[in-house]
């Protein structure tokens, strides 16, 4: 079977940072302000009062310090908490577009690749900006690459999902470099006025170079061993907005939010994600005391210790399982492998790592690697 290797990976940070304390402010001025509109209402029992969020509960919670975001303008208004940012045309790259050009640049000068080498290019992400044309062609014609391009969506699953797709078509010889990018506009899909969740998601782009081993001239990079993928339905994390909705004379204004049951995502879903791990390890034979690094989805600093507590059999130390979510927050598809982007130098030949992203659907997915 054909080695393949990840040769190159990119990131793109936005510059603008809201923190904790200012998110918790303008959250906290809002339900002021609808608990003063509401209160004979809050009087008599017909609706519940809101309460005050803290910077100290949403660390606590999940671990998140501060996120990036693409347009900050909007979101710590009270009176308008989403963000603002013009509508582009037709003949205007949208922003995932935009933010996966300059981490594909990035993953490629690390590859030493050019666009000419590219044949195959996947857009994936836990939300499209639109259907179609696909964004993966925009990009591809704005790379200046040839071959062929498509996107794909697996929820936070996606990138594994989609570097998954990009071995078997190297080793089914349709394609022999590959580009997978994971542009995350994940901040117009908070709901800013919902205490459990105005504090889970930020904007990022990431993207990595696949291709065969033989053809790799880069200086750090890992071979993929091994890979197991696994999805599982469920209703615990939605994200419900559709082309349809325009179809129905009452519009529920939550529709185009996340949403989630966090206590049973935490209950079902971390069983799942360490019997992917470990059996993939086990196919693998790789044994946990051979892991130099366990590069997680970056959702919930809590999710993420006891992952690796279960993988490993004891506790984490930081470099083992790094963490970024506390400056970036939850970037959905992207957290993995932003960790595997800042925290993959320091490990010697045939160390061995895991790539591991989970969520919604449920999915899984599971990379073994090995450091070249």
């Amino acid at each position: 079977m054909k080695s393949v290797v990840i040769s190159g990976s990119g990131l793109f940070t936005p510059e603008q940072i809201i923190t904790n304390d200012e998110l918790v402010a303008s959250y906290n001025q809002y339900v002021d302000q609808f608990n003063t509109q509401h209160a004979t209402a809050i009087a008599g029992g017909e609706i519940e009062a809101l309460e005050h969020s803290s910077s100290e509960f949403i660390e606590k919670a999940s671990g998140i310090k501060a996120r990036h975001v693409l347009y900050k303008d909007g979101i710590l208004d009270a009176d308008v908490m989403h963000p603002l940012f013009p509508r582009r045309n037709e003949e205007q790259a949208p922003e995932m577009v935009e933010m996966a050009l300059s981490a594909a640049r990035e993953a490629m000068a690390q590859a030493n690749k050019t666009a000419a080498d590219i044949d195959l290019i996947i857009c994936a992400a836990s939300n499209m900006q639109r259907p179609y044309p696909a964004l993966s062609i925009e990009l591809q014609q704005l790379l200046g690459a040839a071959g062929y391009a498509f996107d794909m969506n697996v929820a936070c699953s996606s990138a594994t999902f989609a570097i998954s797709n990009a071995v078997n078509a190297i080793r089914g010889g349709a394609a022999k470099v590959v580009l997978v990018v994971n542009p995350e506009f994940a901040s117009p899909q908070v709901n800013y006025r919902s205490r459990d969740s105005h504090f889970i998601f930020g904007d990022v782009c990431t993207a990595t170079i696949i291709e065969a081993e033989d053809s790799c001239s880069a200086d750090n990079a890992y071979r993929i061993n091994g890979m197991r993928l696994k999805t599982e339905f469920s209703n615990n994390i939605r994200c419900d907005v559709g082309y349809t909705e325009h179809c129905f004379s009452e519009t529920d204004p939550l529709v185009p939010f996340f949403k989630q049951q966090g206590r049973k995502v935490f209950k079902e879903l971390l069983p799942i994600v360490a019997d992917v791990i470990l059996a993939e390890m086990a196919a693998q034979q790789v044994a946990p005391e051979q892991l130099k690094r366990l590069w997680l989805h970056q959702a919930n600093i809590n999710m993420n210790i006891f992952a690796a507590k279960k993988i490993l059999g004891r506790d984490p130390l930081p470099e083992e399982a790094p963490l970024v979510l506390d400056t970036y927050a939850n970037t959905a598809s992207a957290g993995s492998v932003i960790a595997f982007h800042k925290y993959k130098t320091g490990l010697s030949r045939g160390d061995h790592a895991i790539l591991c992203s989970f969520g919604a659907g449920y999915s899984v997915g599971c990379l073994v690697l090995q450091k070249c």
